[in-house]
């Protein structure tokens, strides 16, 4: 029978988790819907920033001076994957999930005989990945200190990407990252950012006269095509790991009350046994006597 002092001490235990679950829980929905409405106002405008490229890029098209980040190298030989996670974890499956994504595009490039390169952003991912791709990391962006996500930290990003793809490091970029989509659901997602795919859908359906031409039109906007799909999966990715975090700590909480309670059924019964254990020595003591 478990020892009752022993028991009393993991009760407090337990309590003292629930308490720090609890208030983790409180504060994750705090940040969450401040995450969730920057995430959501940011969507807008990468839509239509989706829609006007899409239009430049479908005129431009298969043209011989169309940008480099638009047309590519005319190989995917190399391929450099950029993999957002979280800083810090007790966030459930946020960070995993995301991981798992990542693996699985880099082991089947790998074994189609493709060169994998990776960035990570994010303690969570690097740790998770360092074992068995280690040896294909090559950056790795920290934004622990950063308090508030802003548009300079994507840009930040992107500069560095589209430095190594001038510099002839990799010929396809891809990013990947959870897309929000409620508090207990968000979606691994992997997005190709160079070269630059946009969605043709209402990219073309209106006509547009410009001054300078497309081309040079491309050439300013593209940087920062790449640098607001970064930002905008920044943003769905921080809105992601607190609604994760939400949920994570609920289930800690819950699960915390229910050990309570059954480690507080163990110890009275235990507690029960003791006694009665020495009332019936009292008792065989008197009658010996």
């Amino acid at each position: 029978m478990a020892n009752l002092k022993d028991l009393k001490n993991r009760i407090a235990s337990v309590k003292s988790t629930r308490k720090i679950t609890k208030a983790m829980q409180m504060v994750s929905a705090a940040k969450l819907r401040r995450a969730q409405e920057a995430a959501e106002a940011a969507r807008p405008y990468a839509e239509r920033m989706n829609a006007v490229m899409a239009g430049l890029s479908a005129s431009v098209g298969g043209s011989d001076s169309a940008p480099r980040l638009l047309a590519g190298t005319g190989s995917d030989k190399t391929h450099l994957l950029v993999v957002m996670t979280a800083e810090r974890g007790l966030c459930g499956g946020f960070n995993s999930t995301i991981v798992r994504l990542a693996r699985q595009a880099a082991n089947q490039l790998l074994s189609e005989g493709k060169t994998v390169k990776i960035l990570t952003v994010g303690k969570k991912g690097r740790e998770q990945l360092k074992r068995d791709f280690g040896q294909h990391f090559i950056s790795h962006v920290d934004l622990s200190e950063v308090k508030k996500l802003g548009y300079g930290n994507a840009q930040a990003i992107a500069k560095e990407v589209i430095s190594r793809f001038d510099a002839g490091e990799f010929d396809v970029a891809t990013i990947y990252f959870n897309r929000f989509q409620s508090v207990i659901s968000q979606i691994p997602t992997e997005q190709q950012v160079i070269p630059a795919a946009y969605d043709a859908e209402g990219g073309a359906s209106t006509v547009y006269d410009y001054e300078p031409d497309e081309q040079e039109i491309l050439a300013d906007l593209l940087p920062r095509g790449i640098a607001t799909q970064i930002f905008t999966a920044l943003l769905e990715n921080g809105a992601s790991e607190q609604g994760a975090r939400m949920s994570a700590m609920d289930n800690a909480t819950r699960n915390a009350g229910e050990m309570i309670e059954k480690l507080t059924i163990i110890y009275n019964r235990s507690r029960q046994a003791a006694i009665t254990t020495e009332l019936i020595e009292i008792i065989a003591g008197a009658e010996a006597l």
